[in-house]
């Protein structure tokens, strides 16, 4: 058995197993960014941590001398500073860990001198850390009392609400918040819940003593026919891809933006018609006052390309430049070409993003993730939430991860 023990690939082998718990430590460093914690049972969560530690800790000790070891050591303590900050008060899974930390770095296999530069960096880590975090959240902290006076979860399980009553120097008010409910990274004792998902659906001033929330399920076209209702004029933003899908190609959503009153009266408009103007909705002379023409197949090309347009669709000189050929840089540098006495742009051209709901039929609508049929809110008998607005205009990107100061909060 002695033998086994001082084999060196049996020490490389539970190197690898120790290097597990550091990883497992930026895992729960990762958590702490983006998730909040709920722990349902302290002592139980304080025991499994402690005993993983502990066996964690033996097994660093043992193999402290390998590389991959004193890697762990080194970076187990920085691991865990968000984990401290973000998770303050959770010392049932905090001090184990750091604990652990402070041992294995202590007495890892490294250079006296290595462990006392990475100490005093991890010692400067926290402290300014701690710091600048506290001074923050003291910074924007707010006055205002918030109270949570219901909260539940809507009839497929798929959204759960809050509703509280927010206390303030102007009456205060009561707000709606509706978040996933199927985003929820759950371990035994430990809940992990995404955060910054949390949206307003309704707010109201002030606080309102009267509180009556219903759910019920409509279907993908009861809700469509329902929106169609209030306004013919709600739009949709959609991708390249999805619009290409649609078969709107990109010269059919190109369209003048911004532009100059005088080059309106130009083209026979008024100062008061609509602006933007799609290209499909001009003629060829007015297409030309922009010193743009269409060629037999639909396509929008411009007439006299400068340079530097020609430059950046990589064309030469008599060969017709197309938008689609253009690059950011390259419609700039057209309507570069166009400026009035104050060296604007007297417009612009974009492609529009955008169609109109009451132009998407249902099998449409299903291929942009809407499903067939969900949960609807109304809060005292006003509409707050569809699920229907919520994927359309995906509300819950539980996918994406971005780093702000509103995770620090």
């Amino acid at each position: 058995m002695k033998g086994f023990f001082a084999n060196i690939w049996t020490k490389r082998v539970f190197a690898v197993i120790g290097a597990l718990y550091a990883f497992a430590v930026c895992g729960l460093c990762y958590y702490s960014i983006f998730y909040d914690i709920h722990i349902q049972s302290r002592a139980s969560v304080c025991l499994m941590v402690s005993g993983i530690s502990v066996l964690a800790l033996v097994i660093m000790l043992y193999t402290r001398k390998q590389v991959l070891t004193r890697i762990c050591s080194f970076i187990i303590l920085p691991a865990m500073l968000p984990v401290v900050l973000l998770y303050f008060g959770k010392w049932e899974l905090i001090v184990p860990i750091i604990i652990t930390g402070v041992v294995i770095l202590l007495l890892s296999g490294a250079g006296e001198g290595m462990k006392t530069a990475i100490g005093t960096v991890v010692l400067l880590l926290y402290i300014f850390g701690a710091l600048g975090y506290f001074l923050f959240t003291s910074f924007f902290v707010s006055s205002a009392k918030q109270t949570t006076v219901r909260s539940g979860v809507s009839p497929s399980g798929r959204y759960r609400y809050t509703v509280v009553n927010t206390e303030d120097s102007s009456n205060g008010s009561t707000a709606v918040y509706v978040e996933p409910n199927f985003a929820d990274v759950k371990y035994p004792m430990i809940t992990f819940t995404l955060k910054n998902e949390k949206r307003v659906v309704y707010q109201v001033r002030p606080i309102s003593e009267n509180i009556d929330i219903q759910w019920t399920t409509q279907t993908r076209q009861q809700i469509t026919e329902e929106l169609n209702h209030v306004s013919d004029n709600i739009t949709v933003h959609l991708t390249e891809k999805e619009l290409e899908s649609f078969g709107y190609s990109y010269d059919s959503r190109l369209q003048l933006t911004d532009i100059d009153v005088y080059d309106l009266f130009a083209i026979g408009k008024g100062a008061t018609d609509v602006d933007p103007i799609r290209l499909d909705t001009l003629n060829d002379e007015q297409l030309a006052h922009f010193g743009i023409a269409k060629d037999g197949s639909g396509r929008y090309y411009i007439t006299e390309p400068s340079a530097e347009v020609l430059e950046d669709a990589g064309k030469s000189s008599g060969q017709k430049v197309y938008f689609s050929d253009l690059s950011d840089d390259g419609i700039e540098a057209w309507e570069d070409c166009y400026l009035d006495d104050y060296y604007t742009p007297r417009f612009k051209i974009e492609a529009d993003q955008s169609l109109y709901l009451r132009d998407l039929n249902d099998q449409q609508l299903a291929k942009l993730g809407v499903s067939e049929s969900g949960d609807v809110m109304t809060f005292n008998g006003k509409v707050c939430f569809r699920y229907y607005v919520a994927e359309l205009d995906d509300y819950y990107d539980v996918d994406s991860r971005h780093l702000s100061v509103d995770l620090l909060n």
